[in-house]
């Protein structure tokens, strides 16, 4: 039997979701391969709901790690979501706010410093040629051979001053990835797209059974669909982007037509260009003619030539050859 929930592609949707603790809890820990103890959302989030250029939707959180280790650590986890193409540098605005901030700080003194941040990406296209639905990147300290340098490390300092990234690229996912991790972007995969209506997913009954967690996001995702506001809050999404998608087709039909006219003045520029050539080439051959023809008129003078003979035999006007 199937059911329905709301899509979280969409900015509203995904943030009713990650708003929920347990919800947060079990789809951090998935991407981080990591146990999350403790999880909150800061007090700054971002959505692009009004914006005139590109959704991308932000969430601040601070948690508590525990590895396969059993040791535990705080960090900063920063959450952005988009589903058009943007541009690195907005990444990277939103990465230098996180930095500035005096609250992800703790310590005193000289052993003060910046706690870990992992950047997680949800892109709703594809980067580059990449085929990996998932990639994570990880910063590794290394000596000057380029071994890995492992004593002493991690170290609050060098883990203050770089990140690591989660990238997942939701067009690849489809069943790609860890089991486990495949579970918990099900609802990402837009491949489950109810056909009749793009804001809902279609989920089948038996597929997260026994997984209390999975059950419990689903749920909350049926809940979502059910609810009028975060309806008509997608909608608005739907006819933003749909402005947004006019827009960026004008200007491609725009840009195709300016394409097209610097092509036909390229080309008139090139005949142009070809023309000057000859007629330059023409200007050379008369130069060099006048030039063979002045000196045979000299040589003729030389060896005793009339003005008559030389008229004849160059065919120039009796007058020039006397004014040379």
């Amino acid at each position: 039997m199937k059911y329905y929930g709301a899509n979280p592609i969409y900015d509203t949707v995904f943030k009713y979701l990650m708003e929920d603790e347990r919800v947060a809890t079990t789809i951090l820990s998935a991407l981080l391969k990591q146990k999350v103890v403790t999880v909150s959302q800061r007090a700054h989030e971002y959505s692009n709901v009004t914006k005139n250029d590109v959704s991308m939707f932000r969430i601040d959180f601070a948690a508590t790690v525990r590895d396969e280790k059993g040791k535990e650590k705080h960090i900063l986890i920063e959450l952005q979501k988009t589903w058009v193409e943007t541009e690195t540098l907005r990444f990277r605005q939103y990465l230098g706010a996180q930095y500035n901030r005096k609250e992800n700080i703790t310590g005193k003194g000289s052993e003060q410093h910046a706690l870990p941040m992992v950047a997680v990406y949800l892109l709703g296209h594809r980067v580059g040629d990449i085929e990996e639905p998932v990639v994570y990147v990880s910063h590794k300290p290394y000596d000057y051979n380029g071994n890995e340098v492992k004593e002493g490390m991690p170290d609050p300092f060098v883990s203050s001053l770089t990140h690591d990234s989660i990238i997942v690229q939701i067009p690849l996912l489809h069943g790609r990835v860890n089991p486990k991790l495949d579970e918990v972007l099900f609802c990402f995969d837009q491949a489950n797209c109810w056909p009749k209506d793009r804001q809902v997913i279609e989920i089948d009954d038996s597929r997260f059974a026994g997984n209390p967690d999975m059950e419990y996001i689903m749920h909350r995702l049926v809940s979502a669909a059910a609810n009028p506001d975060l309806r008509q809050e997608m909608n608005v999404e739907d006819e933003y982007f749909s402005a947004i998608e006019d827009r960026d087709t004008a200007l491609m039909l725009r840009d195709k037509k300016i394409a097209e006219k610097d092509k036909v003045i390229e080309q008139r520029d090139k005949v142009i260009e070809q023309k000057d050539e000859l007629i330059e080439q023409k200007d050379e051959l008369i130069e060099q003619k006048e030039k063979a023809l002045l000196a045979t008129v000299k040589a003729l003078k030389t060896t005793g030539g009339t003005t008559e003979q030389i008229a004849l035999i160059t065919g120039l006007d009796t007058g020039y050859i006397d004014s040379l």
